[in-house]
């Protein structure tokens, strides 16, 4: 099986692009999408699918801050797939593909059986090394460009405070909906508190409203 694995942080960002980078060149894979913000693996889409894989299956990402923005963790993550047989593919970053991992691993010098070989062991270790060193770097550059993201979403933010603009929802401000408009219009018509008939945990089931939003709205219609 082949699996394309496409992640996005927000629910407003456009995934499509990551699907059809994928689609071209595996065309038979199969898409699995995921929202998710933080940088950890315990996404719910992700360990599915690290469950449902076998040797011999193939994952193909984007680039590998699809994978995680989190180098320890993808790092341990990649290994386990590797361990487990599973192909790993970055369409953006392919001298980290598993097949390239493994050619650099199957490629050591020869021993020539005599007292030279304990050099040659050492050289294949130092080639070895060599070749998780390249999957490490790119999970750490991963997790380095989310940070720098997060670093200028937070400067971007302080620089607007400091020109005087609004932040976020202004204090104690109120948001306005249909659904919230009709409530409180079942409230106003059925309370007792506003000349209805009904208790308030009668006018909490006919609204389908919690408690604590039903007294919300009736001190805003009392206010």
């Amino acid at each position: 099986m082949k699996y394309g694995y496409c992640r996005i942080s927000r629910p407003k960002q456009s995934i499509e692009r990551q699907i059809r980078n994928i689609k071209a060149q595996y065309q038979d894979s199969v898409i699995v999408q995921e929202v998710f913000t933080r940088t950890r693996m315990d996404r719910r889409q992700w360990q599915l699918l690290m469950k449902r894989v076998k040797a011999g299956d193939t994952i193909i990402f984007d680039s590998v801050s699809r994978m995680s923005g989190n180098a320890e963790e993808g790092f341990a993550a990649y290994e386990e797939l590797f361990n487990r047989g599973v192909n790993l593919v970055f369409l953006k970053e392919p001298h980290i593909n598993t097949d390239t991992y493994k050619k650099a691993l199957e490629n050591n010098v020869q021993l020539t059986g005599s007292n030279v070989d304990y050099i040659l062991e050492g050289v294949n270790r130092y080639l070895m090394e060599l070749a998780k060193e390249q999957i490490r770097l790119a999970f750490e550059q991963s997790e380095k460009e989310v940070e720098d993201l997060h670093q200028r979403t937070r400067e971007g933010i302080e620089t607007a405070r400091l020109n005087g603009k609004q932040i976020g929802r202004k204090k104690d401000a109120k948001i306005t909906t249909k659904k919230s408009l009709a409530a409180k219009e079942i409230i106003r018509k059925h309370s007792r508190d506003f000349n209805g008939t009904l208790s308030d945990v009668e006018v909490m089931q006919l609204t389908g409203l919690s408690r604590n939003t039903y007294y919300k709205y009736k001190r805003e219609l009392k206010a």
